[in-house]
């Protein structure tokens, strides 16, 4: 495509929020909180302005906790404080200085918390709480895989989750964030409640597919409320890879919230899929997960992201003009190679005024 069509490297409006292109980077967990205290560090910061110096138009946070205890590891990044969303607040300026739009993604993660971080640790599987770990909390007790079991939440508690939520939103638009991000994916606490695998409660978020989404119904519009123009996006799930023959989570239940959630404020959702299940049978190939994205696209009248195996800058060009997804997330090739969207650019012979002129040389 020539550099005046070249879909991928043109701008996306997300609510009153615009990104400079649509190649976007996916929120990826660092555990490198070493001090276990959930202040983003030097290493959150030559991380994450990495990828804006090299072109991403959208750099999110890894899953950062609304409170201690929703932490998958106790090494996570956290904005349950003032101090932690000013720390943030540094990490964003130079996101922005860099002419990319800064995102955090706001999580909670449920029946997967208080686990060993997967690097530098040699235990692995649930913290004890006599080795500084907590009591898990979700939908229903059930465990996953062979984390210890979680306690049921309660209904006070429910609420407690919602204030949290919208707390953590309005500290990161204080912060500065240009994006906010729901985690409603990969298996925690927002999933979890969404998935019928793993809530069997029978009060009202539970029991049926409209009471399963009350709760992330409910912080969307919490949210939105708190944070008032700041484009607010949500991470979902498209499906849990389930053979169930009885209800299960899958791509049309994911689209019918995904409605739901943009009537409630949503200006935006992000695709993935699994996280419920450990025995999920996945068929990793490249843009497994796209199918997902273009379903909710579908429902939906906002813009909707696709990720998954996205390692290839024609085919992740052809999802944008084909209109299966309006942009792509990159996690593990943009690990690879920070400059990615920079080097797509370049091989796409699309417009490269983004480039930092200390890198201009290079392309």
């Amino acid at each position: 495509m020539s550099p005046e069509t070249s879909p991928l490297f043109t701008p996306l409006r997300v609510g009153r929020t615009t990104t400079r292109n649509r190649v976007w980077l996916s929120p990826m967990c660092q555990y490198s909180c070493l001090e276990r205290d959930g202040m983003p560090n030097n290493w959150h910061f030559s991380h994450l302005t990495g990828f804006a110096a090299g072109g991403f138009g959208l750099v999110m946070t890894e899953a950062t906790a609304v409170v201690p205890e929703g932490r998958i590891s106790d090494r996570d990044t956290g904005i349950w404080s003032r101090a932690q969303g000013e720390a943030w607040a540094q990490i964003v300026s130079a996101i922005n200085e860099r002419g990319a739009t800064a995102g955090i993604q706001l999580a909670h993660a449920g029946r997967k918390a208080s686990t060993y971080a997967p690097w530098g640790e040699t235990a692995q599987g649930t913290i004890p709480v006599a080795d500084g770990g907590w009591q898990t909390v979700a939908p229903s007790p059930i465990e996953f895989g062979r984390l210890d079991a979680p306690r049921q939440l309660e209904s006070a508690e429910i609420d407690d989750i919602v204030t949290a939520f919208a707390d953590a939103a309005a500290r990161a638009v204080d912060a500065g964030f240009d994006v906010v991000e729901l985690h409603a994916a990969h298996g925690y606490l927002l999933h979890q409640f969404l998935s019928p695998a793993s809530n069997t409660r029978t009060d009202e978020y539970g029991g049926n597919a409209e009471n399963r989404a009350r709760l992330l119904i409910r912080v969307v519009e919490a949210v939105r409320s708190a944070i008032g123009d700041t484009a607010l996006m949500v991470r979902l799930s498209g499906t849990d890879w389930s053979d169930a023959e009885t209800e299960r989570w899958d791509a049309d239940a994911c689209a019918a919230v995904a409605s739901r959630a943009e009537a409630a404020g949503a200006d935006g959702f992000d695709i993935s899929s699994g996280g419920i299940l450990t025995n999920a049978q996945i068929p990793l190939e490249a843009g497994y997960q796209v199918q997902f994205a273009t379903r909710v696209r579908d429902a939906v009248s906002v813009p909707v992201s696709a990720v998954g195996l996205i390692e290839d800058a024609s085919f992740a060009e052809q999802l944008v003009a084909s209109q299966r997804a309006d942009a792509v997330m990159l996690g593990r090739a943009a690990l690879r190679n920070p400059q990615c969207a920079n080097a797509w650019a370049s091989q796409l012979h699309a417009p490269t005024s983004f480039v930092p002129g200390q890198y201009e040389r290079a392309y």
